[in-house]
């Protein structure tokens, strides 16, 4: 599995989660909609601690200076 999310990515992902976690802990978004916006804040994270998104893995993209060419 090779690296794929760069620092500012990383960074990003982050700072997403934690927004969207404190918006749903602040009963901003409530319901299907808050449990959709939990999830996507537990695999940003995930993916940022792992740097490695399936996604970009399947899309070609890399963020991460190291494996550009």
């Amino acid at each position: 599995m090779k690296t794929n999310v760069g620092r500012t990515d990383k960074i990003l992902r982050i700072a997403l989660a934690i927004i969207l976690f404190v918006v749903w802990i602040a009963k901003g978004i409530t319901g299907t909609l808050g449990i959709i916006a939990l999830l996507v804040a537990v695999i940003l994270l995930a993916t940022s601690y792992m740097r490695f998104c399936p996604l970009y893995s399947i899309l070609g993209i890399s963020t991460c200076p190291i494996n550009r060419k």
